[in-house]
């Protein structure tokens, strides 16, 4: 395993700077890490609170109330799980040194979209392209 970065806390990448230098990549797993740990401590607080809404519920009101915030958990609950899932996958790329570059062109993905969007696999030319295909065969 790789030694730590150091990392200075008020870092952040710049555009003057090696692309995916040691810092920048420390920097997003950092930010990567943090928004895992994040998503599984909700996915905790979730699992608690569908276990105690378990119970059952005599009004038929308040039961079909009940199944609907249940329905609208396990559906955020499944989000957050395939984000956990891209997030693991970036993680990864960092460890490759794949992370940063457009999957499809090769070209770096801007550090300001990685920033915004750390979980990012494409530039935003090539993600816009890759959408308008998908808008134009889902028409199909």
């Amino acid at each position: 395993m790789k030694a730590q970065t150091f990392l200075p806390q008020d870092y952040h990448p710049a555009e003057d700077e090696a692309f995916m230098n040691d810092r920048q990549l420390e920097y997003f797993r950092r930010k990567l890490e943090t928004w895992k740990q994040e998503l599984l401590d909700q996915s905790a607080e979730t699992l608690e609170g569908l276990q105690y809404s378990a119970r059952s519920v005599p009004d038929l009101a308040d039961r079909a109330s009940e199944e609907t915030d249940r329905a609208l958990e396990l559906r955020t609950r499944d989000r957050q799980r395939k984000l956990v899932s891209k997030i693991d996958a970036a993680l990864r790329r960092i460890e490759t040194g794949e992370y940063g570059y457009c999957e499809i062109t090769g070209e770096p993905i801007s550090l300001k979209r990685l920033d915004a969007r750390p979980i990012a696999t494409m530039t935003l030319e090539a993600q816009e392209r890759h959408e308008r295909r998908e808008r134009v065969h889902r028409d199909d």
